[in-house]
């Protein structure tokens, strides 16, 4: 699939993703930033600027490509669950013989994006804001 540097945005991630060889099942991660309890006064005047904290996972799911109308419509149904989210996660499964991943094949590797993403190791996935925007983490 498209290297995360090569997408602009979601619609792009998702493009590239149906064109490929063997089928995908796309994996989302979900997060909120939050701050800790114990945070500082600059700590938390920091975060109200949109500045420090952490990423906390609140939602996890897994879909195939054609599961997906757009950007938005994934929003909205995120929204259904009550969750607030701040940036979405994207990793992928490539299936085997023309034969697409199932969701019960999703389910340690979405468990493998949470921790990493628990680890800060972010760069690993493309990530996504709100409107669909890809995100770049320096």
């Amino acid at each position: 699939m498209a290297t995360a540097a090569s997408l602009d945005d979601f619609n792009a991630l998702l493009a590239a993703s149906r064109q490929q060889q063997e089928p995908q099942r796309l994996l989302f991660v979900f997060a909120r930033r939050e701050l800790g309890q114990h945070a500082t006064n600059a700590q938390k005047e920091s975060f109200e600027r949109g500045v420090g904290g952490h990423l906390q996972p609140c939602l996890c799911v897994d879909k195939m490509p054609d599961e997906i109308a757009s950007f938005a419509r994934l929003a909205a149904e995120s929204e259904q669950t009550g969750q607030h989210w701040d940036i979405v996660f994207v990793g992928g499964l490539e299936g085997r013989g023309g034969i697409a991943p199932n969701s019960d094949e999703a389910d340690q590797p979405l468990r493998f994006m949470v921790n990493a993403i628990h680890d800060g190791r972010v760069g690993e996935f493309a990530a996504f804001d709100r409107e669909g925007h890809a995100i770049r983490f320096v």
